[in-house]
């Protein structure tokens, strides 16, 4: 961290139009594959093969220096939900946490407010980039998109999100674990079962943040949940995502 901080110093940060997201889509694409693992089907990650690739420090190494003050829009949603999902795989990668990426922190710190990484020359947290950034974009389909290392997030997309095409990325996340029953949805008899990540963020997918709201939400991708009022939450794994 100190080595490329002062590396930072006589960087010049890089300009939007410098910014390409392509070397990332690629590592995504050859070290991200779908699989089953403890009974959670979903995208497993090989983080020892991205280490190991020259691509991953050069991506984190530009990253960095990368002026964000232009960002806005859907610009600013696909670049900080890049981020957020880089950055955490660079958290497993330097810490190596044989169970669970919470393992990195503990009770008094989480891994969540743990520094994670430079951008634009500042250290930032994982914390920071979702709760003080994505979710104050007001688009409540960026839970189905920063992945947090773990068998029941959402799945890592194999391809990074880009600004031309991000509605229809973010649906498709909504969808495919919505509709995954081991994280996101799960009915038996006359319960329905959905993942924790509706209930700790209700807030975002229901104005009045009723059960009732956040299963209408929910209707629009799976339209099983409109017939229930109140729900119930699946476990959740905080298993690392690791092949």
């Amino acid at each position: 961290m100190r080595i490329l901080l002062l590396c930072l110093v006589f960087a010049s940060p890089y300009s939007l139009a410098n910014f390409d997201w392509s070397s990332y889509s690629t590592l995504l694409g050859q070290y991200v594959k779908t699989a089953e693992k403890a009974g959670i089907s979903g995208n497993l990650v090989d983080y020892q093969g991205i280490a190991q690739d020259p691509r991953y420090m050069q991506l984190i190494e530009t990253m960095a220096a990368f002026d964000v003050k232009d960002l806005e829009g859907n610009e600013k949603l696909a670049f900080y939900i890049n981020a957020y999902n880089l950055l955490t795989i660079k958290l497993v990668i330097d810490h190596k946490p044989k169970g669970s990426i919470k393992d990195i922190g503990s009770w008094f710190n989480p891994v969540w407010q743990k520094p994670a990484g430079v951008i634009n020359g500042e250290i930032i947290s994982l914390d920071t980039i979702e709760h003080k950034i994505l979710r104050n974009l007001n688009e409540p389909r960026i839970h189905f998109a920063i992945v947090c290392a773990s068998l029941s997030c959402p799945d890592l997309r194999a391809e990074a999100y880009q600004t031309n095409k991000l509605d229809q990325q973010l649906d498709e996340q909504a969808k495919q674990f919505i509709n995954n029953d081991q994280k996101g949805l799960k009915i038996e008899g006359k319960n329905i079962y959905i993942s924790k990540i509706f209930d700790w963020f209700s807030e975002d997918f229901a104005t009045n943040d009723s059960e009732q709201e956040v299963l209408k939400y929910i209707a629009q991708y799976n339209i099983e949940a409109g017939r229930f009022s109140e729900f119930k939450t699946l476990n959740y794994n905080w298993q690392l995502n690791q092949q």
